[in-house]
């Protein structure tokens, strides 16, 4: 292991806070909006769309983990490079793969990607499916759960799988200058997940397709249309087919990627 310390951005969030959890035998820094605390890790105020508030951050520190789409990733990245950081790693997406750059999740995706590899430190690339963590939108359950998109079938994957491949890249050279498409072991529906949690929890649970007219209503009431616009066109447009499983996590990891259900006995509680 060549890095002594590592910060986590968005070390609050589904993803940030399994990499926390994930590494091992380096000093993390956990960096939030509030500072909150994550585990063992020092907790760090800061907000990364404000470059000049966050660039005393950087100091002392050897590996960053990065989410993508902050306001001015280049300068970011340069303020890392400046203050002797080495490594990066960037939490993507797997729908920049063939992607369309009108499409705007697709877009800040893409131009974080290229900042990182046009930065002049060591990177990796991580590229995970839908997160198995996006069930906690049902919490707590009902007895129907109205679900949009509820036909397309999606390889999910464990929050704590993409933290554990996290992990490997801020404290491994060797997987220097890779993009790592993460899959779960399977291609589920979001009925089938809800099954299994009908399931654990000994309850008769039964999913409804919310209509696309519903969905666009309601999604637009809490979000900005160029984003709802943008899973419209991923999964009613064909712009993503998130559908295909690989085996990046056990080829990483030595273990097969975690299952849904896996997943789901651990969150049971949040139900």
């Amino acid at each position: 292991m060549d890095i002594e310390t590592v910060l986590v951005a968005g070390a609050t969030g589904n993803v940030g806070s399994e990499v926390v959890r994930a590494l091992d035998g380096v000093e993390v820094r956990a960096l939030s909006r509030r500072g909150a605390r994550v585990g063992d890790a020092v907790p760090v105020i800061g907000d990364l769309g404000d470059r000049a508030g966050v660039r005393e951050l950087w100091s002392g520190v050897g590996a960053v983990f990065l989410p993508a789409g902050h306001p001015d990733v280049p300068g970011l990245l340069a303020d890392m490079r400046d203050a002797g950081v080495r490594r990066v790693v960037l939490l993507s997406t797997g729908a920049v793969v063939g992607g369309d750059l009108d499409n705007v999740v697709t877009r800040f995706n893409v131009v974080s990607e290229a900042a990182v590899r046009d930065s002049g430190l060591e990177w990796a690339v991580l590229r995970p499916s839908g997160f198995m963590s996006n069930a906690l939108g049902w919490a707590p359950l009902d007895d129907v759960v109205r679900e949009p998109f509820a036909d397309v079938p999606v390889a999910v994957i464990d929050p704590a799988d993409i933290g554990a491949v996290a992990a490997r890249a801020l404290t491994d050279p060797g997987l220097a200058g890779r993009s790592l498409r993460l899959t779960g072991p399977e291609v589920t529906l979001p009925a089938e997940r809800l099954a299994v949690l009908a399931e654990l929890l000994g309850r008769d649970v039964r999913l409804e397709p919310e209509p696309d007219d519903d969905a666009r209503e309601r999604m637009t009431a809490a979000m900005p249309a160029p984003y709802v616009d943008a899973f419209f066109r991923f999964f009613r447009g064909g712009e993503y087919d998130d559908g295909h499983v690989t085996t990046t996590v056990p080829d990483l990891l030595g273990r097969p990627a975690r299952s849904f259900r896996q997943w789901a006995e651990v969150h049971l509680g949040a139900f």
